[in-house]
């Protein structure tokens, strides 16, 4: 498949690497040499200095050929204009665009895009998911990820074990004597930094970042199993009445009345605007990192603090301090991946990459057909793909044990007319399954023809 990518920031960089690795003919644009310099020194593409939304920059991409253009250039409108000029001139099939602006995919505008309006097949709001992914770890808090797959019937959760979890320094192979009544599978773990697949003889470690697939009902226990059987937020503290802020509180007046919002805003007339336009969300004006004002937010009875601003540096120091000030749980937006590897000592328990879940969301709108879904783990780890397994494929009718999967990759569940199953090795696949695998990035491509699934498009 050949796929334009517009923007080599973090999302265009991340879809270029997981694309390109796929045997997938991939062109990224953009204006900034030395970003296009850099792609042709690490990654499998053709990199072109320009501005996307040039017909003559397109056009010298091979758009007259391709399959699919992703915009995800900083700019909403180059995003836009790009995708109708692939439409216009070129013909190409698929359009997806990164906006960030609400007031581009507000109600009042309906006609906007669609057929009769800009010819996009798809608007991706990176704000809109990062709200989403963080309104997932309010439900289920102890969870440093939280992904809903097989129609919700099973979750990929992430956690990181403290001294007091119950499974550490115990062999995988015997969590299943410990909870026989637990469908619960480790797929992945990252420790001190080197991510890798465990095998049953593998133990876990205080401080490790564990993986594991569940059956959906199954979660709670599997979270108290891990030592995580921490009880839902209810007080929430939102710092920064941005984009994400402003949505995430949207989010929970619309959806959970469980849950009470505040949002720490420093710009006075923005906090005036947020107070106006939220019917059950206090509004503060002020600095978070200011300890008067985190008395007047009663942080110390606050169960949540979720640190969304537009500066990395802010959003770790406000959490750490509402946590010095009591507060229970620290989520913090955090979009640098060089401070990511810094924070795992700190007191913050949940870091949202929001490169890493844009990217997930057009990855799995790319992947169609038999793969049913995509969730990128962790910075580069691998992926968790759910895919319906078909009559043809070389993994059906035949025990696990002869399935050939490469090192690297592991089958975490099955659902199966509504029930869930943990893999074993006598385990048969059959027609129709749905089945949650993890597969590190350099045998995706070999995962896919043991299923023979290919990456069919829209």
């Amino acid at each position: 498949m050949k796929i334009i990518v517009c923007g080599a920031g973090q999302v265009g960089t991340t879809l270029a690497r997981h694309l390109s690795k796929e045997a997938n003919d991939v062109v990224v644009i953009d204006q900034s040499a030395e970003l296009i310099r850099r792609l042709d020194d690490s990654l499998d593409v053709r990199g072109i200095v320009g501005y996307a939304s040039r017909p003559s920059v397109l056009e010298l991409a091979g758009a007259s050929g391709a399959d699919m253009i992703i915009a995800a250039t900083v700019s909403d409108e180059v995003n836009m204009m790009a995708c109708m000029v692939a439409h216009t001139l070129f013909n190409v099939p698929v359009k997806i665009a990164r906006v960030r602006d609400q007031e581009y995919s507000t109600e009042q505008w309906p006609n906007l895009f669609g057929k009769d309006g800009l010819p996009i097949d798809v608007l991706i709001s990176p704000e809109q998911e990062v709200a989403r992914a963080i309104m997932r770890r309010l439900h289920a808090p102890g969870a440093i990820e939280m992904i809903e797959l097989a129609d919700n019937a099973i979750r990929l959760v992430g956690v990181r074990l403290g001294e007091q979890c119950p499974v550490i320094n115990t062999p995988l192979r015997q969590l299943a004597a410990l909870f026989p009544d637990l469908n619960i599978q480790v797929v992945g773990v990252i420790r001190d930094g080197r991510p890798f697949v465990p095998s049953d003889q593998d133990q876990l470690f205080p401080r490790d970042e564990v993986y594991f697939v569940a059956d959906t009902l199954h979660v709670p226990r599997a979270m108290a199993a891990v030592g995580q059987d921490v009880p839902e937020s209810h007080r929430v503290i939102i710092v920064g009445g941005g984009n994400i802020g402003r949505r995430l509180a949207r989010i929970i007046e619309e959806e959970d009345r469980d849950i009470s919002a505040m949002i720490i805003e420093r710009d006075q007339e923005q906090a005036t605007e947020i107070a106006q336009r939220l019917a059950r969300t206090t509004v503060l004006n002020g600095d978070a990192m200011d300890p008067d004002l985190l008395e007047e937010a009663n942080a110390r009875r606050a169960d949540t603090v979720i640190a969304v601003t537009d500066h990395d540096e802010t959003n770790i120091l406000a959490s750490l301090l509402a946590k010095r000030y009591g507060t229970k749980q620290a989520i913090a937006l955090v979009t640098r991946p060089a401070y990511s590897a810094l924070l795992q000592p700190l007191d913050i328990d949940v870091i949202i990459n929001p490169r890493a879940i844009t990217a997930s969301t057009i990855l799995q709108l790319i992947r169609r057909g038999r793969v049913r879904a995509v969730h990128s783990i962790g910075d580069n780890f691998g992926e968790v793909i759910e895919i319906e397994a078909m009559e043809s494929s070389g993994i059906v009718g035949k025990p696990l044990s002869e399935s050939k999967l490469p090192h690297g990759a592991i089958i975490g569940a099955i659902a199966r007319d509504g029930k869930v199953i943990v893999p074993r090795a006598d385990t048969v696949i059959r027609a129709g399954d749905r089945v949650v695998l993890f597969a590190t990035g350099s045998v995706i491509k070999r995962v896919e023809r043991i299923f023979a699934v290919s990456l069919e498009h829209f």
